[in-house]
């Protein structure tokens, strides 16, 4: 039997889809998804089947202006991932269309393409005619030569399959890199820190998502089959650590329980989660939170 492997990465502006897509690929959720942009911050692996093949899905950080070191090395880890794949697939709105943003992204890709091979997705197929569609199909192909289109939804696996199986035959031949059941090459203590940190990131608002991080500390598998968790968010302010424990301590607390349950759910067992928050005013220029976030600190420099 051929066996194929390859990887695939999903570039785009923020809010795009690319964490649904990936988690839609995967059959399972590997990407912290919300409503907010700027979300993905490393680079994370899902790993999805197709027939023979193996596909390394490597859903990178929104591409956007950046202004703060955490940015500049988010975009420098999204473009990291389009150079360290066989296949990359840029993902666009289809009721935004060809924004500033996308065209620079297609400015990017004109200077860097080489031997590279690059699809493009149109996503949220459901929100526009289809006049409109084929339109901007055709505007993004002129704007650069995509081997292939394809029209998607990732929320609802509109298309997906299609692009799954295309995906699947473009990967070089070569022997699978992760066992059959392996969804992610992230470590457990990284989603576990992601779902806590996406559980944040819907219940707070504004800037405040973008000032926090989440680390597990430790994880204790017990005798009883069950795991303790212990995470610290980290905060650049005081006034942020009040918010993120609320009034009595009941947002933390409904975070906690949030967090929990997903990650029950995710391992199948009981779960002991336990959060701290840490004010550290320099968290941002730290290299250690970088690390943490699979992201390397220098890429943050201007």
């Amino acid at each position: 039997m051929t066996t194929r492997c390859g990887f695939v990465a999903l570039i785009g502006e923020p809010n795009a889809g690319k964490s649904t897509l990936l988690n839609q690929m995967v059959g399972a959720k590997v990407s912290i998804v919300t409503h907010k942009v700027q979300t993905t911050r490393a680079r994370i692996r899902g790993v999805a089947l197709e027939g023979d093949s193996q596909i390394v899905f490597i859903d990178t950080p929104g591409l956007f202006s950046p202004r703060r070191r955490l940015d500049r090395a988010m975009v420098a880890a999204a473009w990291g991932g389009a150079a360290d794949a066989d296949v990359t697939v840029l993902l666009i709105e289809a009721h935004r269309g060809l924004t500033p943003g996308v065209q620079a992204i297609l400015d990017r890709l004109r200077q860097r393409a080489g031997d590279r091979r690059f699809a493009l997705a149109i996503n949220k197929i459901d929100k526009v005619q289809s006049e409109v569609l084929l339109a901007l199909a055709q505007k993004m192909n002129e704007g650069y030569p995509f081997v292939e289109t394809f029209m998607i939804s990732a929320e609802k696996g509109y298309g997906v399959e299609g692009l799954r199986k295309w995906l699947a035959a473009e990967v070089p031949e070569g022997p699978w890199l992760y066992p059959d059941d392996q969804i992610s090459d992230l470590p457990m203590r990284m989603i576990a820190a992601e779902m806590t940190r996406e559980k944040l990131t819907l219940r707070l608002h504004q800037e405040l998502p973008y000032q926090l991080t989440v680390e597990t500390e430790n994880w204790e598998e017990r005798q009883d089959g069950t795991a303790r968790i212990d995470q610290m968010i980290y905060v650049a302010r005081d006034g942020h650590k009040g918010i993120i424990l609320g009034k009595k301590g009941e947002t933390i607390k409904a975070v906690s329980q949030a967090s929990r349950a997903e990650l029950e759910e995710f391992l199948g067992r009981k779960v002991h989660l336990f959060l701290q928050v840490k004010v550290r005013p320099n968290w941002l220029e730290e290299s250690e939170r970088y690390s943490e976030m699979g992201l390397d600190f220098k890429d943050g420099n201007t």
